[in-house]
């Protein structure tokens, strides 16, 4: 399977489901997983890309022809059905996750989700919690650059939904429990980038302030 480390701990990440979708699928690797392995009865595969799309066509053109696996050209849940059981979106930004979970006309909170926001992960944590859903793990993880995952669904008997603090939303409450060695490597080289900022000259106090809040809460994050 190709797509280097990211892509194998995403999978790393799902389990067997009878339906999984993903959205903004790129080459397809993740449901080539789920097929191949007998991870699910049947998968959606979407992009709003026609040329990425095409890509997973290709590498599931054996799964498409036997009846297991759909390609739909579209944006966001369009041709994904409510009731699918676990469905991956990795590589958009949370704001954008936040509009396809919302959308009026295709947007729902997954039974089971594992999210790879590019950024804004805050704002999708604070979707996620404050719209039925609970969060199981949320970690920072490097490759080349970092990356936040986010693992959860939507609220039941045996998930509840559970409020975050504001530095949990900020930075993810496994990696302020647990402190992974991705997520210290992040904060330390923006402590760093800060402090280089703080040593201009031309720094205005506005921004000044900001920064020196900013490096408040960074060090809290880590602990100190």
């Amino acid at each position: 399977m190709g797509g280097g480390k990211r892509i194998d701990l995403l999978c790393s990440l799902l389990v067997p489901c009878k339906t999984f979708a993903d959205v903004g699928c790129d080459h397809g690797y993740c449901t080539e997983y789920m097929l191949k392995n007998g991870l699910c009865e049947h998968a959606v595969f979407s992009d709003v890309s026609k040329g990425s799309l095409q890509k997973a066509e290709k590498l599931l053109a054996a799964f498409v022809a036997a009846g297991k696996a759909k390609g739909v050209l579209g944006d966001g849940f369009f041709g994904v059905d409510k009731d699918t059981e676990q469905v991956l979106i990795a590589g958009m930004g949370g704001g954008e996750t936040v509009k396809i979970l919302s959308d009026k006309r295709f947007g729902f909170l997954p039974k089971r989700f594992v999210f790879q926001p590019m950024h804004d992960s805050e704002l999708l944590r604070r979707y996620i919690l404050q719209n039925g859903g609970y969060i199981e793990r949320d970690f920072t993880f490097e490759e080349g650059k970092f990356y936040d995952v986010i693992v959860g669904g939507k609220a039941d008997e045996t998930h509840r939904t559970e409020a975050y603090a504001p530095l949990e939303y900020e930075f993810g409450r496994e990696n302020l429990r647990l402190r992974p060695k991705a997520f210290v490597k992040r904060l330390e080289k923006q402590l760093s980038g800060i402090e280089k900022y703080l040593s201009s000259p031309t720094l205005q106090e506005e921004s000044k302030a900001e920064l020196l809040e900013r490096k408040k809460r960074l060090r809290e994050a880590l602990g100190e």
